[in-house]
């Protein structure tokens, strides 16, 4: 069994722990935005594939004590790097830190770099040439006061790059957190699901993926499939098997809509180029102006919360409007709206039954839950 991490957003660790299990996953150690575990090279395929709530999977390679730069290159050149991959793959290095004591981390880079390329040229007579913008190889070094850990990357590009948004609008929410909050919210397929201000669809489109059991990870490449030791019959039966329970007869009642039609646009376009735009019923308007499109379900949604006293100030005069339009119109709705603005429930006036601290990025944001229960929804004096 290899020793892994696999990062997340930070306040989706358990949903992680939870989902990579499933996956195949044990002796699961829970940390701030990520989690170590135990699996095999089978198990961590299949998790690149199926994983809607991991950033990057990867696999530890060397572990230890260090008091100076040079410890940490020993380190590196302990690692049997032969095994992994070629001298003629192309790597980076990247090293991050907690506490660190040493003065550069550019440097440790560097000192890792060049441990890996010393280690082929004494055996190969050759180096792996590095290639920062598309490398075959992400390695990464994270050091804490005492320790360095050697990791090298299982997943390539990040996997909330599920291969499929084409456009963007200016903020988008990554993939993951998309998921993330769809999970929190408790939705299952069977019930309407409404983002009424969708911006490009993220929401949507991950709701979709989830109702319809379609693998995050179809339609991509992963760093895994360049390893030495890669199965490429056994991940082709992996993807075969993920395509053939895809169930695209999931009856699905899934509304998206915005007051942007520009936004509105894009995520119309998101959908028809991959083919889910049936799945999807799409509406531009203002939210205050908006009607439940079913007698109950369930809204996640995406508001905008500004960071300038003015947009502030603005929030602070639509938030009440939007708490009269879920009372007046989505009553027997379970809605829940992700803000990093943590003045919302407040000046709704409305308390929320629920509240989970999740970040978006370096941002410290909520997930607020309103059950609109008809004639009892509770307001804050």
């Amino acid at each position: 069994m290899l020793v892994c991490f696999a990062t997340t957003v930070r306040g989706l660790e358990q949903l992680l722990a939870d989902e990579l299990t499933e996956l195949g996953a044990s002796e699961i150690n829970l940390v701030n935005a990520g989690l170590e575990f135990s699996a095999s090279l089978d198990d961590i395929m299949r998790m690149n594939l199926h994983s809607r709530l991991a950033s990057r999977i990867m696999i530890r390679l060397g572990f230890g004590g260090y008091r100076q730069e040079e410890d940490i290159y020993q380190l590196a050149q302990g690692i049997k790097w032969d095994q992994w991959f070629h001298s003629g793959n192309t790597i980076k290095v990247s090293t991050s830190a907690i506490a660190c004591p040493l003065k550069s981390l550019d440097f440790v880079t560097l000192r890792v770099k060049d441990a890996i390329c010393d280690y082929f040229v004494e055996r190969v007579d050759s180096r792996p040439s590095v290639d920062k913008a598309n490398p075959d190889m992400r390695i990464y070094t994270f050091l804490t006061s005492e320790t360095a850990t050697i990791y090298l990357d299982a997943s390539g590009d990040t996997l909330f790059k599920r291969g499929y948004r084409r456009s963007k609008l200016e903020a988008p929410i990554r993939e993951n957190l998309a998921f993330g909050l769809i999970k929190l919210s408790g939705w299952t397929p069977d019930r309407p699901f409404y983002d009424p201000m969708c911006g490009s669809g993220t929401l949507a489109i991950e709701a979709i993926c989830y109702g319809l059991n379609i693998a995050p990870g179809l339609n991509r490449e992963f760093a895994f499939e360049k390893f030495i030791d890669f199965d490429a019959t056994k991940f082709a039966q992996m993807r075969e098997t993920a395509q053939a329970a895809i169930n695209y007869d999931q009856e699905l009642q899934i509304y998206a809509s915005d007051i942007n039609r520009h936004a509105v646009e894009i995520a119309k376009q998101n959908f028809a180029q991959i083919k889910l735009d049936k799945y999807v019923n799409f509406g531009c308007g203002d939210f205050l102006d908006q009607v439940a499109p079913a007698e109950n379900g369930v809204i996640v949604t995406n508001p905008p919360y500004g960071v300038r006293l003015d947009e502030l100030d603005n929030l602070a005069q639509i938030y009440p409007q939007i708490a009269t339009t879920l009372k007046r119109n989505f009553a027997g709705w379970d809605c829940f709206f992700f803000t990093g603005d943590l003045r919302m429930p407040k000046l709704m006036r409305l308390k929320p039954s629920r509240k989970t601290p999740v970040y978006n990025g370096a941002l410290e944001c909520r997930l607020f839950e309103f059950k609109m229960v008809s004639g009892s929804n509770r307001e804050v004096k």
